[in-house]
């Protein structure tokens, strides 16, 4: 009799980290076969995409390589990116991955599965602004943010050169002033410094102009108030100029033009408003939202195949009161929990348990400035009010909590160690 097999597609931070659970519980055991599929070869934190952008974080010591992690936690992994999936037959089609040069390194191929968990995440939703998908970096996944990163260099150094600068400041746009637009924001002043100290750059902060764009009254629309009045100031005292109230309806190679007709003028145009799911996932004869997200139902499972589910951002699971779960990392890590186990009760022929989102709070990193945010306290949801050195910490913690569900307790421990010490042995910021 073969062995059931699982197939998580998608290995960002919950799909990782449910793979690893399964494989630790079920594949060393012989007990199911484990498939992760990921068009990459490596897994970096999302969350920390930011960083990568700003080269504050070089994605070369942080990243997982998938091939090394399944061997050593009882999984496959196969390099793919799904094209179609056959519900009848149980099989999900793989394109062909192909070189720089566009040569076919491996083949189309399909896959079996017993149990399919789509776990592909989000991308930005350009809402089909004119300009955006030209002229707009993306920060959705590493090779974008490593785009970001050279372009910002370039750009550097070309305001290094009087006779060489557009405007008198070094400007950039960042439309969308959720947690990724926020952070950068705040980054790009940190990068700014450590790059006039290293001597890339005879300019300093002082000379950069950043831009954050926010179609909602305020920033950090989703969280509470306190919260964001405490991070408006915080990046007020940066030199972020600050536009809330203000939707975009264009961009073009000078920057962006607003509802009301003025026009921001930037040397270098972040997109980070809105997300949507894949969009190929609505055509994959699955019930799906407007914005692609896979319909499940409480128990993660999709409303039209139970062998099939879905979690994370690019699933759409509503809670008791009617609203969706928020397309958070917190969400996204606690529904990898509740799926391991459904998966586990499948397996056994035992009744599955509806997923309960619980709000653990919000963390806003300003870099090395400041933190500002907001921990849930029990059943009673009250809340407590962090910042400064306290809230850094936590925030960090953060990074570490995902290093320890995927790699365990010594690992992360000497991680840690490594990362204390490299701290002393290379420079700041990634200047290549």
């Amino acid at each position: 009799m073969s062995l059931p097999r699982i197939v998580v597609v998608g290995g960002g931070a919950g799909g990782l980290e449910l793979v690893t659970r399964l494989g630790r519980k079920l594949g060393k055991r012989k007990r199911a076969e484990i498939v992760l599929v990921d068009r990459n070869p490596t897994h970096i934190w999302k969350p920390l995409l930011h960083e990568v952008a700003t080269g504050v974080l070089d994605s070369g010591l942080d990243e997982v390589s998938y091939q090394g992690h399944s061997k050593a936690h009882g999984y496959q992994f196969q390099r793919g990116t799904l094209s179609d999936l056959d519900r009848e037959a149980q099989t999900l089609a793989l394109a062909p991955i192909l070189d720089d040069d566009g040569s076919v390194v491996l083949p189309s191929r399909n896959l079996h599965y017993d149990y399919l968990v789509l776990a592909l995440g989000s991308v930005s939703n350009d809402f089909g602004t004119p300009g955006v998908a030209d002229h707009c970096h993306f920060l959705d996944s590493p090779k974008q943010a490593e785009a970001f990163r050279h372009d910002m260099l370039n750009t550097f150094l070309r305001y290094s050169d009087p006779e060489r600068r557009v405007h008198p400041k070094l400007a950039v746009g960042i439309v969308g002033a959720g947690a990724t637009g926020v952070e950068l924001a705040a980054e790009l002043y940190d990068a700014s410094k450590m790059l006039h100290s290293y001597g890339f750059t005879n300019m300093d902060s002082g000379q950069l102009d950043v831009h954050l764009i926010e179609a909602a009254p305020s920033i950090l629309p989703a969280l509470p108030d306190r919260i964001t009045q405490a991070v408006h100031r915080e990046l007020e005292k940066l030199g972020v100029n600050i536009h809330v109230e203000t939707r975009v309806t264009q961009a073009d190679t000078e920057g962006f033009i607003t509802a009301d007709g003025t026009r921001i003028e930037t040397d270098l145009s972040v997109w980070a408003a809105g997300i949507k799911a894949p969009p190929f996932l609505s055509e994959l004869g699955l019930a799906t939202e407007r914005n692609h997200q896979i319909k499940v139902n409480a128990e993660l499972q999709s409303l039209d195949d139970p062998r099939i589910f879905a979690f994370g951002d690019c699933a759409s699971c509503l809670q008791s009161d009617g609203k969706p779960v928020p397309p958070r990392a917190q969400a996204a890590h606690q529904q990898a929990s509740r799926l391991y186990r459904n998966l586990l009760a499948t397996l056994e022929d035992k009744p599955l348990k509806p997923f309960v989102f619980r709000d653990r709070g919000s963390l806003i990193s300003l870099a090395h400035f400041d933190a500002v945010g907001s921990l849930m306290r029990g059943a009673s949801a009250r809340s407590l009010f962090l910042e400064g050195r306290i809230a850094k910490l936590f925030y960090a913690s953060l990074y570490r909590m995902h290093q320890f569900a995927i790699h365990g307790a010594i690992k992360t421990g000497m991680t840690i160690v490594v990362d204390g010490i490299n701290r002393f042995l290379k420079p700041k910021m990634k200047l290549h």
